[in-house]
């Protein structure tokens, strides 16, 4: 959003004041009573919207009779819909900033709420807009070059956060709250519906009750593709050596395409999967024994289902938004580093880096941990 436009919008709803400080950490809810009412603004971007999962059940766990709400646009709301520490989810409409008369209707939703406070995870101009239109009178952001734009100017309550994964970052502005080194649960909510597509889909494919695989060769930019027969070569792998058959998944017509190449260049040991929307994904994933993919949303859906995680990087820096935890694993051959705009439209260079034997022997390492894990249990 644009400066000029966003203090139109601002003159337009009435309100100009604004007091950031940079907020050092304090124990407990000094100014607040026992049941805050906390607004989560992470507005888009599925993959980084499930790395926020984790500060809702954080602060649940910190104020269990808090009413606690999440802010988000379009499609990106079905992801979190049912969250057991969730009690509102707030959909906004997408581009609703274009629109004085759709802000208002916003801002107008949000107040109705009463937040006290606003937790600020996306940290650009119109998240920070929509955590400052709640009426949310402590407004957590974070300070240094990952305040964006004007997000140091509306958040109140500043965090000179220094993680090294995303998750860990978001949960770090949660600390003018008392909340430090939280446990980190994403608590993925799966309704009936998709479990059942799930467990017929798995058993038309022949999957159900045995494990596999989900090969995921899909990504937001080109530049973080990881060549498709490399894919089918490493389910002929799987199958060689761990005798488990590979789903490939797909979200679109390019993405089908490049799923198809999978099962084209796999001898048969790949399928295709059907089409889903991201909570059925999210339910066939959930049920696998080992994820393969780049840096997406279904990579971080896996990492969030609880199903061990290989991810893949290039253009995207592994240490800060690889599959996290200790039972995952992320490659990278070197980092296709420059600006957002010169790494999306980058060729996948970095990824073919990445050979086929390092995602081999991270695969088998990883099934290898699982099986014995299974036997001592």
């Amino acid at each position: 959003m644009a400066r000029a436009v966003t203090f139109q919008l601002f003159a337009l709803l009435g309100e100009r004041r604004f007091a950031p400080r940079l907020c050092a950490f304090r124990q407990g809810w000094n100014c607040m009573h026992a049941s805050p009412r906390i607004l989560i603004v992470r507005l888009t971007a599925m993959g980084d919207v499930i790395h926020g999962l984790p500060v809702a059940t954080a602060l649940r766990r910190q104020f269990p009779d808090a009413m606690i709400a999440w802010a988000v646009e379009g499609r990106a709301a079905e992801l979190i819909e049912g969250h057991p520490d969730l009690d509102a989810v707030v959909n906004l409409p997408r581009r609703w900033w274009r629109s004085v008369r759709t802000a208002k209707t916003v801002r107008r939703q949000l107040r109705e709420l009463n937040f006290d406070v606003a937790v600020d995870l996306q940290c650009l101009t119109k998240s920070a807009v929509v955590a400052w239109m709640s009426g949310a009178k402590r407004r957590l952001g974070v300070a240094g070059r990952n305040g964006r734009e004007l997000s140091k100017t509306l958040n109140n309550e500043l965090t000179d956060v220094r993680a090294s994964h995303v998750v860990e970052h978001y949960l770090g502005i949660l600390e003018p709250l008392g909340i430090v080194d939280p446990e980190v649960e994403f608590k993925m909510p799966e309704r009936e519906s998709d479990a059942t597509f799930a467990i017929e889909s798995l058993s038309r494919l022949a999957l159900a009750g045995q494990q596999f695989a989900v090969l995921n060769p899909g990504a937001g930019w080109p530049s973080k593709l990881w060549p498709a027969e490399r894919y089918g070569q490493l389910a002929r792998h799987l199958w060689s050596e761990h005798g488990i058959k590979s789903l490939a998944v797909w979200c679109g017509s390019d993405e089908r395409q490049l799923a198809q190449q999978i099962v084209d260049t796999s001898d048969g040991l790949a399928v295709l999967a059907p089409s889903t929307t991201m909570t059925q994904l999210a339910a066939i994933t959930r049920r696998a024994s080992l994820f393969v993919g780049s840096d997406t949303g279904p990579m971080h859906l896996s990492v969030a289902v609880g199903t061990p995680t290989i991810s893949l990087h290039g253009t995207s820096r592994a240490e800060w938004c690889g599959a996290y935890g200790p039972t995952n694993a992320c490659l990278q051959a070197f980092y296709q580093d420059g600006s957002a705009r010169e790494r999306r439209q980058a060729d996948n260079t970095a990824m073919r880096a990445i050979d086929l034997s390092m995602v081999t022997e991270a695969c088998d390492k990883m099934l290898s941990t699982q099986n014995k894990l299974a036997k001592a249990s």
